[in-house]
Order: structure tokens, then sequence, then C-alpha cells
């Protein structure tokens, strides 16, 4: 009776996303994925890092299977498998991970979603300008009634990679180690005479857990001495009036000393505009200004913002001050645009497109759009917006 009725019912399609730095894989139709890992191989590299294909192959076919037998424990050939991928994602990364789905472990169908319409699904609406502030680069694409305006789009190495240089650099510069609980105490010594305690794990969770994105006007202050390389009688200006400093434990009795002006001043390379004009904020501007002009005030009064840097305390309150500075210089008049509107999702910004896709997946689209494998054993190509082979009105529709 239990067979007939596991027969009858489909099981809940695999919800995969890849990220750069993270993955996150669960079910759909569940609310949190059920586990978030690193996007890296055992040796640590990071997946998206490995260009030759046959090194790629081999290395999806660790982690999937890592996914699989031990995330999931379920047999990859009984579930569907929805892929939640960047529409300016590599090609060569798509069809590797589709050729070790369909050969290696035999999924029934793949299903690609655009990482920028998901996060849609979650609040119901059609239309959205969506800002992914990753680990590698921010992209954001102007949506409209479903359909990505692609010549619109931004994407820069403004990102968590970038933030994580800049507390690097800072600490290097200005940071202090010290042992017991005496931070003036005559042990005490420059971060840059044992920079091997500077991991990229540390690194990272100390932008994670000590820094913060300031005001306008502070971040000004901040871009100034940054500018002016940093003057002593500047600098001590700065510490007086920055964050209180935070002893971060490293192992031991060893405590790195993260000033103020490093927990604030991290941050302030997304918006300080560099040779060519492009900061978070402008990319906004921009997007706006190359959309059709019907479509701005409904996209600046839907903006979604997406990925785990947008979660930094802060950052929101600084993007709406910096919007609203540039706004009113002459470049941007022509926008026509007063005010930009925020979406609250129903999740964290760094679950909200796997949430996506686990809503999506849940619908008979999984079924109807999929590429399965039949159809990739007879013509081992993947279906790609950028491919004018898939395109044409004349073709075939074979993922929707």
């Amino acid at each position: 009776m239990y067979e007939g009725i596991g027969l009858i019912s489909e099981k809940h399609a695999v919800v995969l996303d890849i990220g750069t730095a993270y993955t996150k894989v669960g079910y759909a139709g569940e609310l949190t994925p059920r586990s978030i890992l690193a996007s890296a191989t055992v040796d640590g590299v990071l997946l998206h890092d490995l260009a030759n294909s046959d090194q790629l192959y081999n290395a999806l076919v660790a982690f999937i299977h890592k996914l699989y037998f031990k995330c999931l424990l379920v047999n990859p050939k009984d579930r569907r498998v929805v892929i939640i991928e960047s529409i300016l994602g590599s090609t060569v990364f798509k069809e590797t991970l589709a050729r070790v789905l369909f050969r290696h472990y035999e999924v029934s169908s793949v299903l690609f979603a655009p990482s920028h319409l998901l996060p849609l699904f979650t609040l119901g609406i059609k239309t959205a300008l969506v800002l992914d502030v990753g680990h590698r680069e921010a992209t954001l694409i102007p949506v409209y009634e479903g359909v990505p305006i692609l010549k619109s789009w931004q994407a820069q190495p403004l990102a968590g990679a970038a933030l994580q240089d800049s507390v690097r650099v800072d600490l290097l510069n200005r940071g202090i180690m010290c042992f017991g609980d005496q931070p003036e105490s005559d042990s005490s010594q420059p971060i840059s005479h044992s920079p091997e305690v500077l991991k990229p794990e540390v690194i990272e969770d100390i932008l994670v857990r000590c820094c913060m994105v300031t005001n306008i006007n502070r971040g000004r202050e901040l871009q100034k001495e940054m500018q002016d390389d940093g003057s002593s009688s500047s600098l001590s200006t700065l510490l007086k009036n920055a964050a209180p400093t935070v002893k971060y434990p490293v192992g031991g009795d060893c405590v790195l000393l993260v000033d103020g002006v490093t927990r604030e001043g991290a941050a302030e390379i997304l918006w300080r505009m560099d040779a060519d004009g492009i900061s978070i904020a402008t990319m906004i501007l921009e997007a706006l200004k190359s959309s059709p002009i019907d479509c701005r005030k409904e996209l600046a009064n839907s903006l979604l913002l997406v990925g785990g840097i947008t979660m930094m305390p802060g950052f929101k309150s600084r993007l709406n001050q910096e919007l609203q500075s540039l706004l009113s210089l002459p470049k941007y008049d022509d926008i026509k645009i007063n005010q930009f509107k925020l979406h609250m999702p129903p999740s964290k910004p760094n679950l909200t497109t796997w949430l996506g896709g686990a809503i999506f997946g849940a619908t008979d689209v999984v079924v109807t759009r999929s590429l399965t494998r039949e159809q990739y054993l007879k013509d081992p190509c993947v279906p790609d917006w950028a491919n004018l082979r898939f395109n044409s009105v004349y073709t075939e529709d074979r993922q929707g």
C-alpha cells in the first residue's frame, strides 16, 4: 500500500543553489534549506575558480556526492533537480554541472531557474529591481512583469571578497595582537608581525561579526582619510569618534584588537566611486536610466535586496542616503525619481533566492519545463538564453 502511494505522489524536487562562496541545498516546498556548506573542493579551492572542465567535472562529482549522501540522504535517481543559476554565470560551469547530474548521477530531469527572478516568488510580485550582493560581485537586473531587462544589467566586483580584502589590509596596517587579558601588556605586537593568523575564515568571521555600514557623513570622513593615506593626526581624530574597539580571540590567549575605523571603514569600498564613477548606489541609478521610461517609477518603488552582504547592519539606511544624495546631481535629473521603496521578503536576504527556488520547484513547472535525461542524452546541450539556437521563435521551447 505504501509503495503505491509513493508511486502516485510526486517526490519533492531537490533545490540546489551553488553560490560562489556557499551552497544551499534542500527540498522544494520547504521554508529553509537542509544544509549550507562551502562551495569548495576538499583542498579549499572554490568550484567557480576551476577553469579546466575535467577538473571541474571531477570536483563536482565529489561535491554532488556529498550533497546527496551526507546532507540529503536520498537517491539522486528518485528526485527532480532545480538549479538556481545566475543569468550572467559561466556557461562552462552550467554545462559541466548538467553533465555530472545526467551522466554520473542519472537524475530524471533538471530545471535551470534564473536567480534574479526567483526572489520575486517569495513576495508574489512580477516587477522588481533585484540587487544581489554576494561574495564575488554585485549584480543588478531590473525585472518588469516577469521579464528581465537585460540591456540594463549592472555588475561590479563590489561584494564580500572586496570587503574581506579591505579588512585584511586594515588589520595588517593598524591591527594589534596581544596575549592575555591586558591589551597594553608588553606582549602585544602588530598583527603585521604574524600575518599567518589572518586566515580567510578568520577575516570572514571578523567581517560578519564586527563590521557595519556607517552613515553617509561618517563614511565621507573615512573615505577622505583613506585618500590621504591615513596621516597620524586625521587617524587619531577618527579613532576618537569611531565605534568601540572589539577583542577578537583567535585561539588560546591570543586576541586581535579590531579598531572602530576598521569596523566602520571596511564597507566604504561599496560606496566609494571608482574611476568610472560607479558604486553600489550608482549601479541602481544607471540601471533605471537605461530602462524604459514608463518602467522606472514602478521599479524604483520595488527594490529587492538579496545576498549576504546586504545583511550588514546599516546597509539599507546607507543605500537610501546615497541614492538621495546622488539624485540631486544634474547627471540623474532625467530619471524623474524622488524616492525608493524596499521590499521586506519573508526570509533572510542570503536565503531569499533559495526560498524562491523552493516555491518555484513545488509547482507544476518543474514537470513541464524541465530538461529530461532522455532529451539530454539525445542532444547533450543545455538550453541557454545566450544561445541563439534556443531563442528562435521557430525552435521548440524545451525549457519554457
